[in-house]
């Protein structure tokens, strides 16, 4: 693992393999580290990393306000995702990548693939998150926070993390930057004394923006339908992660595949060779 510096936040990575570049946006919502390719649910079982870093050059990463990346209190839209992809690539000096996102790393590749189509020679979106449920959790999530932060205030979102050490996704109370606050003491001491009011006015506006529709977020159809950009769709099927997100995908991505695989049946032993498939004939 090393760390890179992207517009003032630092970056941990890591780079797997040998052979083509593939940028790999990490599953795991707001807990989205590198280690959960090998580490969380689906992926431990598929073992996407293990295959693909065998003919491809994988970097993948802590996305910022996760793991052992950093963060900055800001509105976070999908296009800082993006940057920090972006970044990192240009950190590595590596001018165009084959790009996968998993879980809600779809929504940033996607977007990078939007604000970036010279960079990106292909897209692999498993399990996109999306669909009614996922965007009334995701508002409940950061109402949870907001609830929090007005009843115990910031010195009392520090004090939770502190004492229970859960991200975002664990425990929605401590909030989006729970896991700096955790690791960075500096950046916990700056957050307590932010204002109250102005603070839960970003955290509701973030909330709003990053789901603000009941399908996959990440970028808008007038953007998708217009990316002549080879990807390839393989369906979840979950209150996180609904069919009919994907299937958004493949209606609004022109060179879009969809691998109509049942869930039942993305196994270690198919779901390795579908992918190395796709960007053998796509590269």
């Amino acid at each position: 693992m090393a760390d890179a510096v992207i517009d003032g936040i630092t970056t941990h990575y890591e780079v797997v393999g040998s052979g083509a570049p593939l940028l790999m946006f990490s599953p795991g919502g707001f807990d989205a580290t590198a280690e959960k390719w090998r580490t969380q649910g689906v992926y431990a079982d598929i073992r996407p990393l293990e295959h693909l870093s065998r003919k491809y050059t994988c970097i993948v990463f802590d996305r910022r306000e996760s793991g052992e990346s950093g963060g900055r209190v800001e509105r976070i839209s999908w296009a800082h995702y993006v940057a920090q992809g972006k970044g990192l690539l240009d950190h590595l000096k590596i001018p165009r990548a084959h790009v996968m996102g998993a879980c809600m790393g779809c929504c940033p590749a996607v977007a990078l693939g939007v604000a970036h189509p010279e960079m990106t020679l292909s897209l692999i979106l498993y399990w996109p998150v999306g669909g009614a449920v996922y965007r009334i959790n995701g508002h409940l999530r950061f109402a949870e926070h907001v609830a929090y932060v007005r009843q115990h205030g910031l010195e009392g979102v520090v004090s939770l993390v502190a004492a229970e050490g859960k991200s975002f996704n664990q425990d929605p109370r401590g909030g989006p930057w729970a896991s700096v606050i955790r690791r960075d003491s500096a950046f916990a001491h700056s957050y307590a004394l932010r204002d109250v009011d102005e603070y839960t006015r970003l955290v509701t506006a973030m909330g709003q923006a990053l789901f603000d529709r009941d399908t996959a977020p990440g970028a808008e159809p007038e953007e998708l339908l217009r990316l002549d950009i080879p990807a390839l769709i393989v369906p979840g099927r979950d209150k996180s992660h609904a069919t009919s997100a994907a299937r958004y995908l493949e209606e609004c991505l022109p060179r879009a595949e969809y691998w109509d695989a049942p869930v039942a049946g993305q196994t270690e032993e198919t779901v390795a060779p579908r992918l190395l498939e796709f960007l053998t004939r796509v590269s």
